[in-house]
This record gives C-alpha cells, sequence and structure tokens, in this order.
C-alpha cells in the first residue's frame, strides 16, 4: 500500500469534496481518500499493482479539478 498526497485546485465546497472522494468507488484498488477543500488536497491509500497514481490524477481531472502532486 502506498499513501501519498495530492494537491487538488478549484475545490470550493464539501459537495467538491464528495465528488473526488466518490472516485474511490470507481478505481479498484483504492483503501481510503481523504479531501479537503480547506487546505486544497486529497490524501490516498491504495494498492500501486492495482491502480496507478496517473490512474488517480486521471479521474481527479475528468471530475473538472486541476491535481498536482504535493
Amino acid at each position: 500500500m502506498v499513501k501519498k498526497v495530492f494537491l487538488i485546485k478549484d475545490m470550493h465546497c464539501t459537495a467538491c469534496v464528495m465528488r473526488v472522494e466518490g472516485i474511490e468507488d470507481d478505481l479498484p484498488g483504492i483503501k481510503h481518500i481523504s479531501a479537503s477543500y480547506q487546505k486544497q488536497q486529497m490524501s490516498v491509500e491504495y494498492d500501486e499493482n492495482q491502480v496507478s497514481e496517473a490512474q488517480i490524477i486521471s479521474a481527479v481531472a475528468r471530475l473538472g479539478y486541476h491535481v498536482e502532486m504535493n
């Protein structure tokens, strides 16, 4: 398991957090996601053998947010 923090620009409310955290249901291998619009970041714990960092970034980007590594 790997735990990484991603910076997510453009999150501004609880609904944004819920949308971002919802990728947990779409990507196999993600154990836990915790997002914060106040900190503009999300922490993801995932199995790197099942899902890649690029897949996580892509899933969040498809929601309309800009993602960067912390």
